[in-house]
């Protein structure tokens, strides 16, 4: 079996997005479209018939600023986290990644039907803690929430 770093970038992106933990309906990474050790660059669409439209703002629906800090979680902190785990030679089944610390600005609404792409560059990962400035953007490179993050591995109960 070939190690994670010889993997072809696709098959990477494929393996860490099977290893992001969250599920349906609570998921927001859809792909991943650039990886390295400082940087990690993935996308979501929010769907129209997503479940926290019904009651946000009925009639005129936004995505909640809490729904897109997890996307930028989900992507910048725990996606990420699984690539760094995998490139040291680390199991990443064994860790749950476990949210620690944001601070967020909002500049724009995000609405149904739109798809984001996070981008979150490495602050510092030291002692299974990662730290990332995440930004937010809606197509045309229009930046609507940046902020910085912090997660910590743990083992897992499964583990």
């Amino acid at each position: 079996m070939s190690s994670y770093q010889d993997l072809p970038l696709e098959e990477k992106f494929s393996r860490i997005l099977s290893l992001v933990p969250q599920r349906e309906p609570f998921r927001f990474v859809d792909r991943i479209i650039e990886v390295d050790e400082q940087r990690i660059v993935g996308q979501y669409t929010f769907r129209e018939d997503e479940w926290f439209y019904r009651g946000h703002f009925p009639g005129n629906p936004v995505t909640p600023g809490v729904v897109l800090v997890e996307c930028m979680a989900q992507i910048g902190l725990v996606a990420f986290a699984m690539h760094l785990k995998l490139s040291a030679g680390l199991d990443p089944s064994e860790y749950v990644t476990l949210f620690q610390e944001s601070q967020v600005e909002f500049l724009k609404t995000v609405l149904p039907g739109d798809t984001v792409t996070v981008k979150a560059e490495q602050v510092y990962w030291r002692r299974g803690k990662l730290k990332a400035k995440i930004d937010l953007y809606l197509p045309g490179e229009v930046l609507a929430a940046s902020g910085t993050m912090a997660g910590m591995g743990v083992k897992s109960n499964n583990a």
